[in-house]
């Protein structure tokens, strides 16, 4: 799960790539949406939109899928990180999509309520934000996110959008960054791409942590660590670039220095555009190569 000291350190009101304010007033206008950097080129696709239900053995969740309105695609499924599905995240599907992939962005919520479940502009620094997310994000382990997963790959492979003759990619955010690695362990047949941003608890001393399902893995990683993330617990990234290197398993594995928790997500406080674009276009580095 995630750290909550990460959130709180992640930047000071000033000197972040928004501030307090800033932030807030930006997310509550959907401002923060247009600023989104865009593949807006010759060669980005026209998209199909829709919000979607998807049963599971829990229940129902709500996702936003997006798409290439043309064609077959690869499919990519999306874990918020701890404010779960928002706008944000569904302009982060989107530009996805413009790559040329069928996007899933899911709520991780939906057991207890549909998304959005914070208002535009929320901030995990806010202690009524924190209390409203943490009991939510409390009802999720190891067991919800194996059978999330399954039923959101069923639900993916059954789409006319998407191309089942390739692996599927799957990237998390903060809380996410275990939920991806489980999923891989839990679908190694389908996920051949997961990516792992600013995610918390990747390497524990419990009997559930997820770089102990490394070995049962078949796909290619990127683990972007937060720089404060990493200072917290130095020996996660050794653990799991040794973990990877035993295993034969493709990954990369960085601190992008001075990145704060967060940094990847527009709407974050810690948003930091130059290095959260590195890590993006990592990330599509690693789907060209491995989807």
């Amino acid at each position: 799960m995630c750290d909550e000291d990460s959130f709180k350190e992640s930047g000071s009101e000033e000197g972040n790539a928004f501030n307090r304010r800033q932030f807030t007033r930006l997310a509550a206008s959907g401002t923060f949406i247009a600023m989104m950097p865009s593949l807006a080129t010759a060669n980005a696709k026209t998209l199909s939109e829709s919000e979607v239900t998807i049963k599971t053995p829990d229940g129902e969740a709500d996702a936003y899928f997006v798409h290439p309105t043309e064609g077959k695609h690869p499919a990519i499924l999306v874990w918020p990180d701890i404010l779960g599905l928002r706008p944000a995240f569904r302009a982060m599907g989107k530009r996805l999509a413009e790559a040329g992939y069928a996007v899933l962005v899911i709520n991780p919520y939906y057991r207890t309520a549909k998304a959005p479940v914070v208002p535009e502009g929320a901030s995990f620094r806010d202690e009524s934000i924190r209390a409203r997310v943490r009991p939510m994000a409390d009802q999720l382990n190891a067991q919800t996110h194996v059978t999330d997963a399954r039923a959101f790959v069923s639900f993916i492979d059954q789409q006319p959008a998407v191309e089942t003759q390739r692996k599927i990619g799957t990237i998390g955010y903060c809380m996410g960054g275990p939920i991806v690695m489980r999923t891989a362990a839990a679908i190694p047949e389908r996920i051949g791409a997961v990516g792992s941003f600013h995610g918390g608890g990747l390497a524990t001393d419990k009997e559930d942590s997820p770089h102990l399902l490394i070995p049962t893995m078949k796909a290619g990683f990127l683990i972007a660590i937060a720089q404060n993330d990493h200072e917290k617990d130095t020996n996660v990234k050794d653990i799991l670039i040794d973990s990877f290197k035993q295993a034969k398993l493709p990954a990369e594995v960085e601190v992008y220095e001075g990145a704060m928790h967060g940094w990847c997500v527009l709407d974050s406080p810690a948003y930091d555009h130059d290095q959260a674009e590195k890590a993006w276009q990592r990330m599509l580095a690693l789907f060209e190569k491995s989807l």
